[in-house]
C-alpha cells in the first residue's frame, strides 16, 4: 500500500470518527432522557476507540501483550459508561470512603 492509499485510509477513517461523533450528539439532543441511550452511546465510544486504536495506534500491529491491553481498555471504558449511567449512586457508595 502506498503512501496515497494510507492517507485516503485515514482520511475515511477520520470522516467516519467525525460522523460518529456528531451522530452522539444529535442522538444526546434528540433522546435526551432516554433508558436506551446510556447503552448506545457506549456502543459508539467502542466502535470509536477500535478504529482508533486499530487506524491510528496501529494496536494490530503491536506486540501480543500491548494489543491485549489496548483491547482490554477498549472493553472497559463503554462498560464503565454502562455501569455508572444505570448504577452510578451505588457504586458511588462503595467507592466512596
Amino acid at each position: 500500500m502506498g503512501p496515497r492509499e494510507h492517507y485516503s485510509e485515514l482520511l475515511v477513517t477520520w470522516l467516519v470518527l467525525v460522523g460518529l461523533t456528531l451522530a452522539s450528539l444529535g442522538l444526546g439532543q434528540w433522546f435526551h432522557g432516554a433508558s436506551w441511550l446510556p447503552v448506545l452511546v457506549a456502543a459508539l465510544v467502542w466502535i470509536k476507540s477500535f478504529l482508533v486504536a486499530r487506524r491510528f495506534i496501529e494496536a494490530n500491529l503491536a506486540h501480543p501483550y500491548v494489543a491485549r491491553l489496548v483491547a482490554i481498555f477498549i472493553v472497559i471504558a463503554p462498560a464503565a459508561l454502562v455501569l455508572t449511567a444505570f448504577f452510578g449512586p451505588t457504586i458511588a457508595r462503595w467507592a466512596s470512603l
